[in-house]
């Protein structure tokens, strides 16, 4: 950075804001290619995205269909988080404060929240139960002793050996958070091609034992082939995408580390690609290769680990599978929510107190239990995308259009109780437009008329507030009162 922005550094210093939410140093902005390919790998190849799969079959469509739907997402997904990315690559600031570009100081916070806390932390806690359950898996192949430890011995639901699996998986996932990227991106680098050996050799042995063309012609049991195959098609990339609705609303919290955008453009679409393209194959090959050998439809890889007869390809391929657990919990829950709880009162807290206070929230909300309701779980995170949706296509409606990708990051940084720009903070047109989107988006599981519209929700919802919000602030702007 130059003197000036330096001076600018200090002056927000001054201004409580810790060192975790200041714009970067040019030193600090060292995150090339190469780590933004690495990136998001883990977060592709996870056991809830294969089982993902597993329900696109049952949608009716063909393994061709599937494996291209796929790969058209990945595409989708590389233009959302570059796009939205570009105001942390170009200002070094995390998501916390882009958000308020868009949303307000204050307003900033409900959406923040929403997304670096509740669905974070929440998201967090499942991750690491649902992990701790494979590692159980893995200590049992290695000591089946291990599994009969404490006898009847039950504590809020679990078991000593599931206890002790879910404490160790929780700690290994909350120490990789408090390293922050530069812990992840050496994580990552080991785990990106342990991922191709892993689930490019099981798509290898499900090819070998099936056969290719049985592959490709295979339809489960009690599933007839989709009339309206378009629309499903667009349904199944709807759903690929959404999966990606949390980590794209904050990918700033990533591409802020970036020495230019264009090696985070570069590198998140190369990687995105890549990671999709062996993930469209080797998931069909896998689950469709499976279920063909062992006669009977299988959409967890995990159960097919089990199956097999060699202890070290078992062992191996959960490790893995563990591995990018934790590289998706890292990358899509704690560290935003470090940065989203520190930007709630960054005159007392750090990321580092952020990553620790969501760690110890996912304990105390007792995941197992919440996973016993699992229909639940999803509607709830489906109403977390049908919101965040509109969030991204505001926050780059605002961005790129609005204000043309250039931000005054003093009206970012203000002053405790300067609430100048905006209505007292708010940013009442971001929040009527997301909250017409919203209803449009997720109406549908209300009013049976825009049922549809809710199995495209990601779209309809990003779209339209892509589109709601440019028109109404165009229309509003020559307003000098009001901070464009």
């Amino acid at each position: 950075m130059n003197d000036i922005e330096e001076n600018k550094r200090e002056v927000y210093r001054s201004r409580g804001y810790p060192e975790d939410l200041l714009p970067k140093t040019k030193d600090k902005k060292n995150w090339r290619a190469f780590n933004y390919f690495t990136l998001w790998m883990g977060s592709v190849h996870n056991v809830p995205n294969y089982v993902a799969v597993g329900g696109f079959f049952i949608l009716g469509l063909s393994t061709v269909s599937i494996m291209a739907a796929i790969i058209l997402s990945a595409l989708i997904i590389a233009f959302v988080m570059v796009m939205n990315g570009a105001a942390g690559s170009k200002y070094g600031i995390p998501f916390a404060m882009i958000l308020r570009a868009s949303y307000g100081v204050r307003g900033a916070l409900f959406p923040g929240i929403l997304r670096g806390c509740v669905a974070a932390i929440m998201w967090f806690g499942l991750q690491c139960y649902a992990g701790s359950l494979a590692f159980l898996i893995l200590i049992g192949k290695l000591w089946p002793e291990f599994l009969t430890l404490g006898g009847d011995f039950n504590i809020l639901g679990l078991s000593l050996p599931g206890l002790i699996a879910f404490i160790i998986f929780w700690a290994v996932n909350v120490a990789i958070g408090l390293g922050g990227g530069s812990i992840l991106n050496k994580f990552t680098a080991v785990l990106n091609p342990c991922i191709y050996i892993v689930f490019g050799g099981m798509a290898i042995w499900a090819i070998s034992l099936a056969g290719f063309d049985n592959i490709i012609s295979y339809v489960p049991a009690n599933v007839v082939m989709a009339e309206h195959s378009g629309f499903m098609f667009l349904v199944v990339i709807n759903a690929v995408v959404a999966v990606w609705a949390a980590p794209a609303v904050s990918a700033s919290d990533f591409t802020q580390n970036a020495s230019s955008f264009r090696q985070q453009a570069f590198g998140q679409t190369a990687g995105l690609v890549v990671a999709y393209i062996l993930f469209a194959v080797a998931s069909v090959c896998i689950l469709a290769g499976a279920s063909i050998h062992y006669g009977v439809d299988t959409w967890n890889v995990l159960d097919i680990v089990q199956k097999w007869d060699s202890l070290f390809a078992s062992v191996f391929a959960v490790l893995v599978i563990l591995m990018t657990t934790i590289s998706t919990n890292a990358t899509g829950n704690i560290i935003p929510a470090g940065y989203q709880i520190a930007a709630i009162a960054p005159k007392k807290l750090t990321y580092k107190n952020g990553v620790i206070i969501a760690s110890l929230i996912s304990l105390i909300i007792c995941p197992w239990k919440l996973m016993e309701n699992q229909e639940s779980i999803y509607l709830f995170l489906d109403v977390i995308g049908g919101i965040l949706g509109p969030v991204i296509g505001v926050m780059m409606a605002h961005y790129f259009v609005i204000m043309r990708r250039d931000i005054d990051l003093d009206t970012l940084y203000t002053e405790d109780g300067n609430y100048k720009y905006y209505d007292n903070g708010f940013n009442t047109t971001a929040f009527v437009v997301t909250l017409i989107s919203v209803i449009l988006s997720l109406g549908g599981k209300f009013i049976p008329l825009l049922e549809p519209l809710s199995r495209i929700s990601w779209f309809v919802g990003v779209i339209t507030a892509f589109v709601l919000y440019v028109l109404i602030k165009r229309r509003t702007i020559a307003n000098k009162t009001e901070y464009a």
